[in-house]
Formats: C-alpha cells, sequence, structure tokens
C-alpha cells in the first residue's frame, strides 16, 4: 500500500462532504455546497443528510422527507451528489464513524474534507471520539460573521497544530484544517419552518420542488417540526 503523501496533488482525488439535518434544504445549504466544490476545486461535494443527529434535537419531520426534498432540489444539479449512507444507520448519527466508513471504502489515499461552519468548529469537543476526525479528513470550516477564532482551550491548540491553505487538501488525504470565509445567504431552516407554522410563505427561499413537496405534505404546520 502507497504511503498517505504518496501522490502527487494532481492524481489525487479529492471528495468533500456537507453534512446536516436539511430540515428543510434551501437555498444556503445549496450555494454554500456549490461555492466550496468550485472555488476549492473537490471532485465530488456529497450532501449527507443525518439520520438522528447526536448533538440536537431529532428532527420532526422524518428522516425519509428530508431525503426526499434533497434529492429534488439536487435533481439538476449534478455538482452536488446525494449520500444516504447516515439515513441507513441506525441510532444517534456520528461523524466519526461516517468518516471511518468512507475511509475503509476509498482507502488511505483519497482527500476527504468534512465542511462544517465555525459554530461546529467551536463546539467539537463535544462531539464523539472528536480527536479522532481531523486523522480521518480535513476540516473545512466556514466562518461566519459575529463568531470569532478561539485564542485558547482545546479548539485553538487544533487550529495551531492543523491549520492550513486550501493547497494542503490535495497534498494530504487528511490532518488539516481550512477556515474559509465565504459569503452566506442570510437564511435558516429554522426560520423557513418558523414561518410555515406562523402561516407565512417560505418561497424564494428554497428551491420550488422542495416548496411543492412541504406543500403536497403539509409539513412544517406546527413549529415542533
Amino acid at each position: 500500500m502507497n504511503s498517505p503523501s504518496s501522490e502527487s496533488p494532481s492524481s489525487r482525488k479529492c471528495l468533500a462532504l456537507f453534512g446536516g439535518t436539511f430540515n428543510p434544504v434551501h437555498f444556503g445549504h445549496l450555494r454554500m455546497a456549490l461555492e466550496l466544490k468550485e472555488l476549492l476545486g473537490f471532485d465530488e461535494m456529497r450532501l449527507l443528510p443525518s439520520h438522528q443527529p447526536a448533538h440536537r434535537a431529532e428532527p420532526g419531520v422524518s428522516a425519509g422527507a428530508r431525503r426526499d426534498m434533497l434529492a429534488l432540489a439536487l435533481e439538476h444539479c449534478p455538482a452536488l451528489l446525494l449520500d444516504e449512507r447516515e439515513l441507513q444507520r441506525a441510532g444517534p448519527t456520528y461523524t466519526v464513524d461516517t468518516l471511518e466508513e468512507l475511509r475503509a471504502e476509498l482507502g488511505s489515499e483519497v482527500s476527504i474534507s468534512f465542511c462544517m461552519g465555525l459554530d461546529s468548529l467551536l463546539g467539537l469537543p463535544g462531539w464523539h471520539r472528536w480527536e479522532r476526525l481531523i486523522q480521518l479528513a480535513h476540516l473545512v470550516v466556514v466562518t461566519r460573521p459575529g463568531w470569532q477564532i478561539p485564542r485558547d482551550g482545546e479548539v485553538a491548540e487544533l487550529l495551531a497544530r492543523h491549520r492550513a491553505d486550501a493547497a494542503e487538501l490535495k497534498r494530504k488525504p487528511a490532518g488539516c484544517i481550512l477556515l474559509r470565509e465565504q459569503t452566506l445567504l442570510p437564511i435558516s431552516a429554522t426560520g423557513i419552518r418558523s414561518l410555515i407554522a406562523s402561516g407565512r410563505s417560505p418561497q424564494y427561499l428554497l428551491p420550488e420542488r422542495v416548496f411543492d413537496y412541504i406543500q403536497t405534505h403539509q409539513l412544517y404546520k406546527s413549529e415542533k417540526q
């Protein structure tokens, strides 16, 4: 087997994962994923809906409905792919399990990047086996307005050891943290659910086919969803 650094940057396949509940998927999710793929030169960008996220309340809408909405949103965008593996796993969804599964499938040479917001990075020490993540993948962190990079603590130490530039994502299969400033659309799934629960329309905040699906299946009529 080749060593993890034996492939040249030009030949190494680069895969990115963008996870979330997608409850519901909206243009903020889709635009961010597409921009990251194009600007960082990933060969694949997979959107990874979680079944039962371990670090937040369980979604009130079924995993199947969230998958269907995401599939509709991606139907005419070949640049973004749907990866359903976490929906097929029983119990809480742990990112480390997903990355270990992918490593077993793809081998040690493929560059894998897990994309997250800065708020998720700051909460990383609360994740299951969080120190293992950087051994399995790069972390691409999208900075958000109002959040500050920590100067001390476990996350600050992690950044000091692993922060790198975008070129390193192709040179290595894992082990780097890239902080990426990006224009974010001010859209939230929470806000969309609140609009619908209050009888207002979320049209133009999410793909039309997703909006049609929500209306057809009468989703998010209650804020508990």
